[in-house]
């Protein structure tokens, strides 16, 4: 499944309203270690057979929703479960550090 970009507009739908965890990635262009942990977060959207979504809500086009989870350092990695945050990695992870917070 590909990776949906995540806007205040659809992350209700997208995220709270999900049947299956989520991950999210709060990201900004400029921020090189985003930019690392990208391919990475688009691998494991590839990967995911519906078992679960994941995201990206790019921080300067969406301050509401960074300001919302609070959001202080980017990326931020969030998976949601049944609406809410489960669990949150900031920083650039490993992908099957990722993909263990999906578990």
């Amino acid at each position: 499944m590909a990776v949906v970009t995540v806007t205040k507009d659809n992350f209700d739908s997208v995220v709270l309203n999900s049947d299956t965890p989520v991950l999210v990635d709060f990201w900004a262009t400029w921020c090189g270690p985003c930019r690392m942990v990208s391919p990475v977060v688009d691998e494991i959207g590839d990967e995911s057979n519906g078992s679960y979504k994941v995201g990206k809500v790019n921080v300067d086009d969406q301050p509401e929703l960074a300001a919302r989870y609070n959001v202080m350092s980017i990326p931020t990695l969030m998976v949601f479960k049944n609406g809410k945050p489960a669990q949150t990695s900031v920083g650039v992870r490993s992908k099957q550090d990722i993909k263990s917070m999906l578990g």
